[in-house]
């Protein structure tokens, strides 16, 4: 006869204690991915200026020009 057994652990850990590249693959993993289109920070940088214009929301595209300028998800 087998028996299961669980055990709860906890461990304090922080964002910082892994590489970026280990987080992308978990969230791709999870199907959570974060897709950049292939726009330059030109572009990006032309779409916020307009939307900010404008008054609209241009948060999304700050987080990309962000991941395409510095590699790093906010």
């Amino acid at each position: 006869m087998y028996r299961t057994v669980y055990k709860e652990v906890e461990i304090d850990i922080e964002l910082d204690d892994f590489e970026d590249d280990d987080l992308i693959e978990e969230l791709e993993r999870r199907g959570k991915g974060f897709e950049v289109p292939g726009v330059t920070p030109t572009e990006l940088l032309q779409t916020i200026w307009l939307k900010r214009r404008q008054g609209k929301d241009y948060q999304s595209e700050l987080d990309e020009l962000i991941y395409v300028g510095l590699g790093k998800i906010i």
